[in-house]
């Protein structure tokens, strides 16, 4: 395992993540309640903090700290974050998705006008030709 696998997996106890997040567990305690960070939880509903939520702990005190941000202002902020996240990863599915046709059909994809005509198209040989 890489040092960057274990950081991604790595999980802390809520009084490790308050520490190095620079806060009180507390703190942590009313952020996931107001659904800014949510941890895991154990089996026993402990909270379990990944490498992420510490960052996105230190990034909610920057916030609130550093630009006068308050805490309904930092909820939007993480959520359209979040959507712009989401978002840019379906651009690329859809690119994938595209360029994976393209190879497909060796050939370009060619936009058409909006019409309400119905087009039936058949490849050349297949067409049924008057007789």
């Amino acid at each position: 395992m890489t040092r960057r696998e274990f950081d991604e997996t790595a999980t802390f106890m809520i009084s490790v993540a308050a520490e190095l997040a620079g806060m009180h567990a507390q703190t942590l305690r009313t952020y996931d309640r107001l659904g800014l960070v949510t941890p895991q939880r154990t089996s026993g509903g402990g909270r379990r903090y990944s490498n992420r939520d510490v960052e996105l702990l230190r990034e909610i005190q920057r916030l609130s700290q550093e630009e006068g941000v308050n805490l309904a202002g930092i909820k939007r902020i993480i959520d359209l974050s979040n959507q712009v996240d989401a978002l840019r990863s379906r651009v690329r599915e859809l690119s994938d998705e595209l360029e994976s046709t393209r190879t497909r059909r060796g050939g370009e994809l060619v936009p058409v006008p909006r019409t309400s005509a119905l087009v039936v198209w058949q490849p050349r040989g297949k067409r049924n030709r008057p007789e």
